[in-house]
């Protein structure tokens, strides 16, 4: 079974301390946020090439970070550059190549495949967990991530199966399901990261993983052209650096410290339920009783994953 993590856990000082040791809260930003960005890289997909989204996401993002990391790094930097094999590595999974595949995924195959794909995700984690730590799900936690599962399809195929079976595949699904198996691996293997503030560890993987893309970006400006400076490309670089990226990834790397792995990965299962209610709230659609059964199961599964297991009664 595998046992939650308090690396750096924050204080409860202050509301953003309460915030930050909340794992039911903080599990609601990821999946809001993430919603949008399978939906900027859509709409994107014929402006912004692949690369160039992936490189200046994390270059600004970085940059926005860099203030808030100054403080800590001085103590930081030490300990992350003695643990450079996993920082590497997890850079290179959750940063450089998870973001980058799912933006290559995004000119070539369609929103809902990419939001299919990734309710994979959760499933995933757990099969990498298994492999490298020998982790393994309680009776309550399966439950949990079969209960969402299923909720998210529900969501998906609009309540009716026939829909998942009609869906076309493409070539960007092979991308998008390389970019999942990546990101559950950066999931399992966040255990691993030194004991550094969550804003330090955050501008390393953001600048290390920009530093990483620089070279295939500067191969694809030769070859494909340079990003438009457009109203439209800089709003959706500002989306996905700031919301996307800085928010996102600090809640969500919070979250496996607190919940686990098997747990946090859930929060990909919010993402078509936040992508629903933004749906009906922006767009005017309409919410149907498969979005409320999607919901349901979803909120249900989340529920068992993260629910407390009873402190033993007291001996006589």
């Amino acid at each position: 079974m595998q046992k939650r993590q308090q690396v750096g856990a924050a204080p409860r000082t202050s509301w953003f301390g309460a915030i930050a040791n909340e794992p039911r809260i903080l599990m609601l930003l990821p999946g809001l946020f993430w919603a949008g960005n399978a939906i900027v890289a859509r709409s994107a997909a014929g402006e912004i090439p692949p690369i160039a989204l992936a490189f200046w996401r994390w270059a600004v993002a970085a940059l926005l970070i860099a203030p808030l990391a100054w403080p800590h790094l001085r103590r930081d930097v030490p300990l992350m550059l003695r643990s450079w094999p996993i920082m590497l590595v997890l850079t290179a999974l959750g940063i450089s190549v998870f973001n980058t595949f799912l933006y290559i995924a995004a000119h070539t195959t369609t929103a809902i495949n990419i939001v299919m794909l990734q309710t994979a995700m959760p499933i995933v984690v757990v099969v990498a967990t298994f492999l490298i730590f020998r982790d393994t799900l309680t009776r309550r936690q399966a439950a949990g991530v079969v209960a969402s599962f299923l909720g998210t399809l529900t969501l998906i195929s609009h309540g009716d199966p026939a829909v998942l079976l009609g869906l076309d595949f493409h070539e960007g699904d092979l991308w998008m399901l390389a970019a999942a198996v990546s990101y559950a691996v950066y999931t399992a293997l966040l255990r691993l990261r030194p004991p550094v503030h969550g804003v330090s560890f955050a501008f390393v993987t953001f600048a290390l993983g920009a530093a990483l893309l620089l070279p295939f970006y500067v191969a694809e400006t030769a070859w494909v052209g340079a990003m438009p400076l457009s109203l439209h490309a800089l709003a959706a670089i500002g989306y996905v650096a700031v919301f996307a990226s800085i928010l996102a990834y600090m809640a969500f790397n919070r979250t496996v410290e607190l919940l686990g792995a098997n747990t946090a990965g859930l929060v990909v299962h919010l993402v078509p339920v936040f992508g629903t209610v933004l749906a009906v709230l922006l767009l005017g659609e309409r919410l149907y009783a498969y979005n409320l059964v999607g919901f349901a199961l979803i909120a249900l599964g989340l529920w068992l994953a993260t629910r407390r297991p009873a402190a033993p009664a007291p001996q006589p």
